[in-house]
């Protein structure tokens, strides 16, 4: 972790931002001018009031400052806003890219919760490191220097005492910040935890509601979110206890410049107006470290933010892939060589090997979760082998177009989704400049006719969303229109009388065997029906695959 109060790769990384940081350094100089310019007037103004005149040189000079210092510190706040504002688009950014440039698996892997609540709650912590501490980091460099050099040609001893006291607070603010950083990282994992189960439990809610584990989950939420308050205000007492701290040791300070001035005021050893610009120089010296150490504690959520997701968005990514190669025909012989498919906790596919012959029909069965729509992944470019590769006429899927790959093959669904579009429009869906014969030849071939004739437009009829007004026969239907329009030398069909009764089913089957007559098909089944033409049946359990004779599997 980060513990510097500022993280050098930030210029690196976001090179918009230097603009703003070096107006900020310049106005920090500009007011430790002002400070020293105002503490001047003042003390001539007043040595001068309490003559029995009025200085009007030192009133105009006084009245300048203040309205200097007002300017310069509306200034400051503005350009660390727009500092602020660039730093946190431009770190959004910067992981959206990494995310893309990663890929899904890697989000699984960091969290989406985790990255979710950096890139919303925790980049936004930088406004109080902005437009609170870093202005005031730059003003205790600045402004004690001024100070210290004003004083040496006017008091040395009162310079010496603030050059030798100055230190102290810097000191003892590392050691209660050592604390605040540890409280302060374990209330970001309380945070992050909170965001990332909430999410989990979001995406879960039908399941969490079905299983009757809502209410339970919500007792989970709560008892995080207490856990996450309890390190919250861990760390506030560690901020309070340090503003108490420092705020004594500027006081004591102070103290010891001010009592020997005062103690050699009276005996005559020092000039009122002397002693008065040391008194009002005094505090202004010891003031922007004070207030640097108070913020910093405000601002630490956002610096373990930005550390983190400096960290995260300069994780280096994967090799680059080669360019992709011209799609092989999709008619060809197709080869699984020793294919593996393993996710993060569990295994879909062990060492396939098999071969799909040109024009063969291949039916795919095995109990759910088995790796039967895995199986299908891979040949639709969805899903990428860990290990072994899969081959078309001896060109690896991993290194050509998928587009162009997809371009030859039908993919019939389980449950094919509609849009909230014409009949027309959604059968048209891969192939959008399909004439009206052709589509009506389509209609008549996915069986889809009948359907066509009963809506009140007839292809021109707007369906609801995910096919609202069809049922799920007629959907498959029109699944099953979409892979007839496309015309592709290989079918690949998800179960495509899942869920039917057995007339949507009979119908959606002889649609079926039409499709796949001519063309490289593999099939998806449970039902015995979809097994009879099928030319060899392929049985996955466990990741492993084996073959059936089509009478022993119809036997089972």
């Amino acid at each position: 972790m980060n513990r510097r109060p500022f993280d050098p790769r930030l210029l690196r990384r976001v090179p918009a931002a230097r603009r703003d940081l070096a107006v900020l350094a310049a106005l920090g100089g500009l007011t430790a001018l002002l400070v020293v310019g105002q503490a001047t007037a003042l003390a001539a103004l007043l040595a001068t009031a309490f003559g029995g005149r009025l200085d009007t040189g030192a009133l105009a000079g006084f009245v300048v400052a203040v309205g200097g210092r007002a300017a310069v510190s509306w200034a400051q706040g503005a350009v660390a806003a727009r500092a602020a504002a660039t730093v946190k688009a431009a770190l959004r950014a910067d992981l959206l890219a990494t995310v893309s440039r990663h890929g899904p698996g890697w989000v699984a892997g960091q969290r989406a919760g985790q990255l979710a609540t950096l890139t919303g709650r925790g980049l936004d912590a930088l406004d109080a490191y902005f437009t609170g501490y870093l202005p005031q980091l730059v003003l205790s460099v600045t402004v004690p220097l001024a100070v210290l050099a004003r004083l040496v040609f006017a008091d040395w001893g009162s310079a010496l005492i603030i050059a030798a006291t100055l230190p102290l607070i810097p000191v003892f603010g590392a050691l209660l910040g050592w604390q605040a950083q540890a409280a302060t990282e374990r209330q970001w994992r309380r945070l992050s935890m909170l965001g990332g189960h909430f999410l989990d439990m979001v995406a879960g809610l039908p399941t969490l509601r079905v299983f009757g584990r809502a209410r339970a989950q919500t007792d989970v939420v709560r008892r995080m979110a207490d856990g996450h308050r309890v390190a919250t205000m861990r760390t506030l007492r560690i901020a309070f206890l340090s503003a108490l701290v420092l705020e004594l040791v500027a006081t004591l300070s102070v103290a010891l410049v001010a009592v020997p001035v005062g103690i050699r005021l009276l005996g005559g050893g020092i000039t009122l107006s002397t002693a008065l610009l040391v008194l009002l120089l005094t505090p202004e010296a010891y003031l922007p470290l004070r207030a640097a150490g108070s913020r910093f504690h405000a601002s630490m959520e956002g610096l373990t933010a930005l550390d983190e997701a400096l960290t995260l968005s300069a994780a280096p990514a994967a090799a680059p892939a080669a360019t992709p190669g011209t799609a092989p025909p999709g008619g060809g012989e197709i080869h699984f060589d020793n294919v593996t498919v393993a996710y993060e906790r569990t295994t879909a596919l062990r060492d396939v090997t098999l071969t799909v012959r040109p024009g063969e029909r291949i039916a795919v069965v095995g109990p759910s979760g088995a790796g039967k729509s895995t199986l299908l992944g891979l040949l639709l470019g969805f899903v990428s082998p860990t290990a072994g590769r899969v081959t078309v006429d001896g060109v690896d899927l991993a290194h050509v177009d998928l587009d162009e790959w997809r371009r030859q093959v039908a993919w019939v669904p389980q449950r094919a989704h509609l849009f909230a579009a014409s009949l027309a429009d959604n059968i048209r869906l891969g192939a959008p400049g399909t004439p009206d014969a052709a589509l009506t030849r389509v209609v008549a071939d996915a069986a889809l006719d009948d359907v066509v004739a009963a809506l009140p437009d007839g292809l021109a009829t707007t369906l609801g969303e995910r096919g609202h007004g069809l049922s799920s026969g007629q959907r498959q239907r029109v699944a099953l229109a979409r892979a007839f329009l496309r015309d592709a030398p290989l079918v690949l069909l998800d179960e495509p009388t899942a869920r039917l009764d057995t007339a949507s089913e009979a119908v959606v089957l002889a649609a079926t065997r039409r499709l796949v007559q001519g063309r490289t098909a593999v099939l998806v089944a449970h039902r015995p029906a979809l097994l009879a033409d099928a030319d060899r049946i392929l049985r996955v359990q466990d990741g492993r695959v084996t073959e059936l004779t089509p009478a022993r599997e119809a036997a089972r």
